[in-house]
């Protein structure tokens, strides 16, 4: 296996796969900020992030038998939290709450908002209704295609295409609200 870091991954996993609490507590704590920052991207707040890492750790401690040792154990660790983040929205999303719209259904304007470069994004994201940022993140983040996100939805690729625009159009907005707010402040 590809050491990681400095710490002994490799025992830390052996240990948790015995069911070493100790073990399973160093493991939990080692990549607490870097799942919870993958679950951040998926939640409406922190609260419900917590609660996806969480759901997501009981996963990975209950299928650690699956894991190859021989790949590195970051992306595999990353794929179980952006499956629970998603088996969290099936859990406590209605499935109405996908749109299927046109794109001539809503209003997009030729003005673009750059995000600067230390805007934290974020709070934008998840801002977003829950369907659109799930679609968003599955589709910006993780790179997959509208069929993949379709299937891992349950909904059709053409409802997270427009999902996705939508997402797109109200991050739009958001920016340029905020800048408004902050220009009219600045007078």
């Amino acid at each position: 296996m590809k050491k990681e870091t400095s710490i002994n991954l490799d025992l830390i996993i052996e240990g948790c796969r015995q069911g070493n609490r100790l073990s399973q507590n160093k493991l939990y704590q080692y990549f607490y900020g870097y799942g919870l920052s993958i679950c951040l991207r998926y939640a409406k707040d922190r609260e419900q992030a917590v609660e996806m890492f969480n759901d997501g750790f009981v996963k990975i401690f209950s299928k650690l038998d699956q894991y190859d040792s021989d790949m590195p154990f970051k992306p595999w660790l990353r794929k179980i939290l952006i499956h629970s983040a998603i088996d969290h929205h099936r859990k406590h999303q209605h499935p109405e709450t996908f749109y299927d719209w046109t794109e001539t259904e809503f209003h997009q304007t030729t003005e673009q908002p750059q995000i600067e470069e230390n805007e934290d994004v974020l709070p934008y994201v998840q801002a977003l209704p829950p369907a659109y940022r799930m679609v968003f993140n599955l589709y910006v983040m993780e790179g997959l295609k509208h069929d993949e996100i379709a299937e891992r939805l349950g909904i059709s690729a053409g409802t997270s295409k427009s999902n996705l625009a939508r997402a797109k159009e109200k991050l739009r907005q958001m920016v340029l609200k905020k800048r408004k707010v902050l220009k009219t402040n600045r007078l």
